[in-house]
């Protein structure tokens, strides 16, 4: 059997059990990332300060409420 009748094969039995949209659900999951995302993820926040934070939830307040 082929690579591509295997794929088929393999889409017809995931729509067949999970339908359409979970079928797309699932498929999404299975993304392959790349890097390495905890070590990115802690030199972003390690460069973080505690003002930096608050002037970001100031922030949010004010285009959330409108006002300070």
């Amino acid at each position: 059997m082929k690579l591509t009748e295997i794929k088929q094969q393999g889409y017809k039995a995931l729509i067949d059990a999970l339908g359409v949209a979970g079928t797309l659900r699932f498929l999404h999951q299975l993304e392959v990332g790349y890097g390495d995302y905890t070590k990115e993820h802690h030199e972003c926040l390690d460069q973080l300060t505690i003002n930096d934070f608050r002037n970001y939830v100031k922030q949010k307040r004010v285009s959330k409420l409108g006002f300070e």
